[in-house]
């Protein structure tokens, strides 16, 4: 071969790779257009002591802006702090209205971390034609531990839980003042009882949709016409750069050893289709909740929640 057919050769490969690499951007980038586009706006609830935001400050930091920058439709609720899962899921059923009324849509996909898994499951009992679906972060769907120990410790009538909950209150208050919104009650006591494993238990017996029969298994993935997912961490400790670690691992000791974020037991986060229970997250790392400190050898928040937008807009949600 002469050395201009070589040269003509190694041209022509190169001006070939170059066209392939520009065509699979591209590609790329058509994929990623529309990647979060459901067909119903989701909607994000905060659970205990959450906000929507205060000033620059997001409580699902960076995780709105990600799901519309490829489509989506994204509120933010905002319900009170500290409730009961009932209070705060008529605030939530009034905004899920408002938020219809504004966008013209029939349904809305609703998605819960903490106490704010039980706080959407309420809107889909009273109100499954509202929701096309509803996702548990964390979610405290079989009860806390901790809000155990706090009602026994501190039961409601005596002196310690009087000045626990008006200590939680004034908390709660500055909470909600601070993020616009001083209008919204506050009760830690009606909180702690919800999120206690007889008060989840009796909240269950009155909504049951999408929680499991056993213990730890897997709910019906779909009820009166709206579908159930979930999702949870299982490691307390994941970035000592994170100020709630230290807590959540004290907390995890509460367990005894079972597989747990440090406040909520993974088999108590089942709802529904179980995504995943065991990423390498705290509590509040699923909803990316301490400013994006997460960490570093795990799936980011926000990526899990763009597969997940992805996988409702492929289910037709």
């Amino acid at each position: 071969m002469s050395k201009k057919i070589l040269y003509l050769a190694l041209a022509c490969t190169l001006s070939c790779n170059v066209m392939i690499s520009a065509n699979a951007q591209s590609a790329v980038g058509t994929l990623t257009k529309g990647y979060t586009q459901t067909r119903y706006p989701i909607v994000l609830v905060h659970g205990l002591f959450g906000f929507d935001n205060i000033g620059p400050v997001e409580m699902f930091y960076g995780i709105p802006g990600a799901l519309r920058k490829d489509g989506a439709s994204v509120h933010v609720a905002q319900v009170s702090a500290a409730n009961s899962t009932e209070v705060r899921g008529e605030q939530l059923l009034t905004q899920v209205k408002q938020i219809l009324a504004t966008t013209g849509d029939s349904k809305v996909n609703l998605i819960g971390h903490s106490h704010g898994a039980p706080t959407v499951r309420y809107v889909a009992s009273v109100r499954p034609d509202l929701v096309a679906s509803v996702t548990s972060i964390a979610g405290v769907n079989k009860g806390a531990p901790m809000a155990d120990v706090i009602l026994k410790v501190a039961p409601p009538g005596g002196l310690p839980n009087t000045v626990i909950a008006q200590a939680a209150n004034a908390f709660s208050t500055l909470i909600s003042v601070a993020s616009g919104q001083p209008h919204l009650q506050q009760n830690s006591l009606a909180a702690a009882q919800s999120l206690s494993t007889a008060g989840s238990a009796k909240f269950n017996q009155a909504h049951p949709w999408g929680v499991p029969s056993t213990p730890c298994g897997e709910g019906a993935y779909a009820a009166r016409g709206v579908a159930y997912y979930s999702w949870s961490g299982a490691k307390p400790i994941t970035n000592l750069l994170d100020p709630t670690d230290i807590p959540l691992g004290v907390l995890s000791l509460l367990f005894a050893g079972a597989k747990n974020d440090g406040l909520v037991g993974s088999c108590s986060s089942h709802l529904g289709r179980v995504i995943r229970d065991d990423y390498n997250m705290n509590h509040n790392d699923p909803g990316n909740q301490t400013m994006g400190i997460v960490s570093w050898n795990e799936t980011n928040p926000v990526t899990v929640f763009r597969q997940h937008a992805n996988r409702l807009k492929n289910a037709g949600f």
